[in-house]
């Protein structure tokens, strides 16, 4: 006589990294990772735009480089510059999806909007403006690729004219004076966030805190003062 075997009923558990995602300190992860990301990308685009001061044939030689000939033949031509930009994206969608997830369970935790005087000597102004500084980094990101990577809002743009396309960019004042803005509320977010990733990523120890500091002022300092260069340089005549 067959007997019916048993089987256990189904579980129903998520995988564990959506399983982590879901909690506070999955998302603390998932910022401080995406946050990582972020950061390497806009070192590595200050790098390769500081080519500008080389003149026209350097950053414009640079720019055929990025589309047409990164990592040729390993891959074919434009599939890398893809893949950064898939990652890139990703990176973006999951950072901005968990700050503002913390923020909706923040919100739960302590419905009431309370601020004590305690509150402000423990977090510093960069930090209580992450949520601000954020939007505008975002604001800034879709202009800046309507502006010099679609050409959608430079009437002057021409693709491939890397070197024109910047001079004729910021030549317009509001766009410049624009740069400048979210180039320091990209600072003051890049400084909390370099600060406060290694504590994401339970890397705290109060005896390397100066030294983390040190390296969030650094960082921020050579980002900003470098991108702040460039429309400087072209208001000025010495890019032109």
């Amino acid at each position: 006589m067959a007997t019916a075997v048993d089987t256990p009923p189904p579980t129903g558990r998520k995988p564990w990294i959506v399983e982590l995602y879901g909690s506070a300190v999955g998302k603390k992860y998932a910022m401080a990772i995406s946050g990582i990301v972020g950061l390497g990308y806009v070192i590595a685009h200050l790098i390769g735009n500081l080519k500008i001061y080389l003149g026209a044939e350097a950053i414009d030689h640079y720019g055929h480089f990025l589309r047409e000939s990164l990592l040729v033949p390993i891959f074919p031509e434009h599939v890398t510059l893809w893949l950064l930009r898939a990652v890139l994206i990703v990176a973006l969608v999951v950072h901005v999806h968990a700050a503002w997830a913390l923020t909706v369970m923040n919100r739960r935790a302590r419905p009431e909007d309370y601020h004590g005087p305690r509150d402000y000597v423990a977090a510093d102004f960069a930090a209580r403006t992450m949520r601000w500084t954020g939007i505008v980094v975002l604001a800034f990101i879709l202009f800046h690729l309507a502006d010099l990577t679609w050409g959608t809002t430079n009437p002057e743009f021409v693709r491939g004219a890397v070197y024109d396309n910047v001079v004729a960019s910021f030549q317009r004042v509001p766009v410049a004076l624009f740069y400048i803005l979210a180039q320091l509320a990209l600072g003051m977010h890049l400084y909390h966030g370099t600060w406060s990733l290694f504590q994401s990523l339970g890397l705290n120890n109060r005896r390397f805190n100066a030294y983390r500091r040190q390296l969030a002022i650094g960082i921020t300092a050579v980002i900003v003062i470098g991108n702040i260069s460039f429309p400087v340089a072209v208001m000025t005549g010495i890019v032109a």
